[in-house]
């Protein structure tokens, strides 16, 4: 059986699961759920695209209409039975199925009238849709009858009996529309999977007697994940009852998303009284806030917001729902990492109002493939609401990207072994239960122009391995080697390359790595020289002998070779940093260079090559704070520091890390010259 790092496993709610995975080696109930609805997305959207020629934004509007249908059979108010193809006015199935649909809204007490309107005209394509209604030969049925089939016997029985937090129709949706190409993305909207809903229910941990409210609810992921955990918690029906009927609220713009989460409460018996379709932007925060909530959820539209509208940012959405929540009530949202980091004046404009009224709790980074295929790094931000900043409060910063999750070919993000281990240890740091070493999570105050995320307080203070320092340095030298073999030898044909190193019998290292005392450094004051290359479009690359140094983590940087024209940046005998793409990536460059915008060169006119190449190795243990949603710009670069061996008066030992470099480089040549040998050669004198 797989190690362990807690019982978390063994929890009542966990055993079954547990038992079933790692004794039985059978798939749980809940993996078999998921895969059966990734395949029946993709075999739905088939008969949809096929047989309806529906639009994409109809599509998720006939499912979710069908099963609030469907749920009207165990009141007697609806069979499938009754889908015959009748194409008298009034009889077709699409009127069965509408008339099924009022039934249910009226049975779950939906209301006002406005309200009930609004979700029928939502469904009504499945009574205006004349393919929809009409027979089709190759079925010998209706679509609408085939479709409602199709949903009872793989989808609505799985929904309905299924007691968990997933929401199943999310699940369904999100897939659905990936594969329609469907405007999820280029609205902005990205479903939360389920663990995710669960997890931010547990870092505000929400109670039985809270009121949560979501308000840009998509599918009301977040409301079913909360009501889920609340009802686990709760003592009696009456305190069941009150949590469906009053403690759960939700707004949502996209109407069709809105019918679609009515459909998905009004499955899970909650009534969903509380759900409105409105722009939440527009409500005025003082009305909002006399719902009482305690708790805010959310998952605000990404990436629309820009100078001409910056209300759009995800900035915005935070502080209109803190603002809406009442005093002391606390909130969890998951956006890009790039919300907290405020690049544009209008986000630090809004990170500086949420402070002046709100408190930061934390800020946790997610796995990389959490929104799996949409490339987006989130990230989790905990707030307390309408109580002002203290700038001595001290905050959690997590790093949470290794989450036990991982991606499955064909399916996507699933729970790996670890998953349980790793979100309890979470929450045990994040409530102080646990301690952590930096590398996880970093306590500070905080800041309106910080960046607030683990990475911009984190300081890698790890001391670099001999294996690491032996792969830079074998790294290079295969680069060295593959370049004279392409008859480049010219390019380390310079006075500082070394000539002597066989011979250096002279040098002693007097101490390991780790018997040296090491100490931070900042990279601006160890290089007289930081500057950033220039752009040059590929088309205006001139063949030629001058290596173009570009973004890549292979070959030493060199992407090509063109011609040093006017306007290029030329650098040399430096340290090339990639900051994007390969970001974190350093070499050494013992000759003249082309750099592009994505390199910053780093020189110091004392250094030699043996310095450069250790130092190379220090400042690839930084990279692990940047990103390609967090690149290396020249502000990061000011406060970024370096671990570096020190002398008895507290400087950078080069020399000590010049006779490191050059005893790994003499090892290097031994192993080779060992190699040689063994093949029955002689190196040349």
């Amino acid at each position: 059986m797989p190690d362990i790092e807690s019982f978390i496993s063994f929890s009542e709610q966990n055993i079954g699961e547990y038992y079933t995975r790692y004794v039985l080696e059978e798939a749980t109930d809940i993996e078999k759920t998921t895969e059966q609805i990734l395949k029946d997305a993709a075999d739905l959207h088939e008969y949809l695209r096929t047989y309806g020629t529906l639009k994409d934004q109809d599509k998720p509007l006939v499912v979710a209409g069908i099963l609030l249908a469907l749920d009207e059979i165990e009141f007697g108010g609806f069979s499938i039975n009754s889908l015959t193809g009748d194409q008298t006015p009034g009889m077709r199935d699409g009127d069965k199925l509408m008339n099924a649909i009022k039934g249910r809204l009226t049975r779950s007490n939906v209301g006002p009238d406005a309200k009930k309107d609004k979700l029928l005209a939502e469904f009504a394509i499945l009574q205006t849709s004349f393919r929809l209604n009409e027979m089709n030969e190759t079925l010998g049925k209706t679509p609408l009858k085939y479709y409602t089939e199709f949903l009872y016997e793989h989808v609505f029985r799985s929904i309905k009996y299924q007691k968990t937090s997933e929401d199943f129709i999310g699940r369904f949706y999100g897939e659905f529309m990936s594969y329609s190409g469907g405007d999820g993305q280029t609205l902005g909207i990205i479903l939360t999977s389920r663990h995710i809903c669960d997890l931010m229910c547990e870092l505000v941990d929400v109670q039985p007697d809270d009121i949560v409210i979501d308000t840009t609810c998509g599918t009301a992921g977040f409301l079913i994940a909360a009501m889920h955990r609340m009802l686990m918690l709760a003592d009696t029906d009456a305190q069941k009852k009150n949590i469906k009927k009053k403690q759960l609220h939700g707004f949502e713009l996209q109407s069709n998303m809105f019918a679609v989460a009515a459909a998905n409460m009004i499955l899970r018996r909650d009534g969903n009284s509380n759900l409105e379709c409105c722009d939440f932007l527009k409500k005025n925060p003082a009305q909002v806030q006399l719902k009482g909530a305690t708790v805010g959820l959310m998952n605000p539209p990404y990436s629309q917001g820009t100078k001409a509208d910056p209300e759009q940012y995800e900035l915005s959405f935070i502080e209109h729902l803190l603002d809406s929540l009442t005093v002391g009530a606390r909130a969890a949202v998951i956006v890009p990492q790039s919300s907290m980091t405020g690049k544009t004046k209008d986000e630090q404009n809004f990170k500086a109002s949420i402070m002046k009224k709100h408190t930061l709790e934390g800020v946790i980074t997610c796995n990389t493939d959490t929104f799996y295929g949409v490339g987006v790094n989130p990230v989790i931000a905990i707030f307390t609401a309408h109580e002002p900043h203290d700038e001595n409060k001290v905050c959690k910063f997590i790093d949470f990207r290794d989450d036990g999750y991982e991606v499955r070919a064909h399916i996507g993000l699933v729970e790996g072994d670890s998953a349980k281990d790793k979100k309890q240890h979470l929450l045990d740091v994040w409530f102080g239960r646990a301690e952590a070493p930096s590398r996880f999570c970093v306590e500070s105050t905080v800041k309106p122009d910080d960046e607030w995320i683990h990475s911009f307080y984190y300081f890698n203070d790890e001391i670099p391995t001999d294996i690491e320092f032996e792969k830079t340095i074998g790294d290079y030298l295969t680069f060295e080697f593959s370049m004279i073999m392409q008859n480049r030898e010219y390019l380390f044909e310079r006075e500082h390359i070394r000539r002597d190193i066989t011979n250096s019998g002279d040098i002693c290292i007097s101490r390991s790595l780790n018997e040296s005392e090491w100490s931070p450094f900042y990279v601006s004051k160890v290089f007289s020289e930081i500057e950033r290359g220039k752009r040059l479009k590929k088309a205006d690359h001139i063949q030629g002998d001058t290596p173009y140094v570009s973004s890549t983590a292979m070959n030493n940087g060199v992407d090509g070779f063109i011609e040093a024209t006017p306007g290029t940046r030329v650098f040399g005998d430096c340290i090339s940093l990639a900051n994007s793409g390969s970001v974190g990536s350093a070499f050494y460059e013992p000759f003249s260079f082309v750099a592009s915008d994505h390199i910053t060169h780093l020189k110091q006119e004392k250094f030699n090559e043996w310095i450069y190449l250790f130092l190379a190795t220090v400042i690839k243990k930084q990279g692990v704070n940047f990103n390609f949603n967090r690149e290396i710009n020249d502000a990061r670069i000011g406060k970024m520091q370096i671990m570096l061996p020190i002398t008895g008066d507290g400087d950078p030992d080069y020399i000590y890390m010049e006779h490191y470099s050059k005893t790994m480089m003499l090892n290097k040549y031994k192993q080779y010259f060992a190699y040689i040998d063994r093949q029955g050669g002689q190196p040349a004198e």
